[in-house]
């Protein structure tokens, strides 16, 4: 299975739910959709995610550079974002 990408409107935030698989091909629509939302607050729900490429670790880590919060990360994908590049 390829990466899903969700988006829904929760309370005073906007919540991103992947599933599947996020790789280079799914990259810039999250970015897209992360982007989109100006200054409303981004949490991305991972709980779902199986794997993520060298591309979508790095798209993680940017998004949450630029300020979403990243919620019910897998472990060994928490571990994968934490370790510098």
């Amino acid at each position: 299975m390829d990466c899903w990408i969700g988006v829904e409107h929760a309370g005073d935030q906007w919540l991103v739910r992947l599933a599947g698989r996020l790789s280079v091909d799914q990259v810039p629509d999250l970015l897209k959709v992360c982007g989109e939302h100006g200054s409303d607050p981004v949490a991305i729900e991972l709980s779902d995610l199986l794997s993520a490429d060298a591309a979508g670790i790095d798209a993680l880590r940017r998004v949450r550079r630029a300020g979403a919060l990243l919620t019910g990360t897998p472990a060994y994908i928490q571990l994968k974002i934490d370790t510098p590049a």
